[in-house]
């Protein structure tokens, strides 16, 4: 966490003190270097099939399907935000951010490591609606889709001893929504930021042994992203 915050200091500091670039709090961009933390589910939406011939198959047919399911753990990441204003009203918005996790089991697989290092690249495009208030504070509230790229998975450790060798997750696009404050500091375009994005993905995990399909689950990854940082408008 320390290291995280250095690098969003040193990247925020380094933006903002270049002097080549007028800053207005009425700028048609803005760009944000904020911290995130990455709330993230994971849950089964669907098990779409199991062969009970392979070792992990057979395990989970063993199990009541009401008796397990998954949960993906929670990360803290640096974000990059930029935006343009069409308008004071207006704004169109995208963001920049790998985040990595591991995807374990609950319930009856409650301590089961099933996928190790996911990276996601969550590509992000939302459209935003501003409140000028008349005041420094500005809320605002957006929509748009969402295409998660999923890189470098891996077995975790109980899947590879069921004779897991290999998982594959698929690239997914959904939706999210958006809502958040940009605090101005003076007329020189500094300002704060505080977001909440909730994200809507469902992407399918196949499981592998020896090149057969053993299992096929779909997931509601759904994570909560919410960021705080600093912002420069110009």
């Amino acid at each position: 966490m320390r290291k995280i915050t250095t690098l969003v200091a040193l990247a925020a500091a380094t933006a903002l003190s270049t002097p080549a670039i007028a800053g207005s709090q009425d700028g048609k961009i803005q760009v944000k270097v904020l911290g995130s933390a990455v709330l993230a589910s994971g849950s089964i939406d669907k098990v779409k099939s199991v062969d009970t011939d392979t070792t992990l198959g057979a395990t989970l047919a063993s199990l009541d399907s009401g008796t397990y399911n998954t949960d993906a753990n929670n990360n803290v990441v640096p974000t990059i935000a930029v935006e343009y204003f069409f308008n004071k009203t207006f704004s169109v918005e995208t963001i920049c951010c790998l985040t990595q996790h591991h995807v374990s089991g609950t319930g009856a697989l409650a301590g089961a490591d099933l996928v190790d290092h996911v990276m996601i690249l969550p590509a992000t495009l939302t459209l935003k609606a501003h409140l000028d208030t008349g005041t420094p504070f500005k809320p605002y509230v957006g929509a748009g889709p969402t295409l998660f790229f999923v890189l470098d998975e891996k077995p975790g450790a109980t899947a590879a001893a069921l004779g897991v060798d290999k998982v594959k997750m698929s690239n997914s696009f959904g939706g999210v929504i958006q809502g958040g404050v940009d605090i101005a500091i003076g007329d020189n375009g500094l300002g704060l930021s505080l977001d909440a994005k909730k994200y809507f993905v469902k992407p399918t995990a196949k499981f592998y042994e020896d090149g057969t399909l053993a299992l096929e689950t779909k997931h509601n990854l759904d994570p909560w992203v919410l960021s705080a940082g600093v912002s420069y408008r110009f």
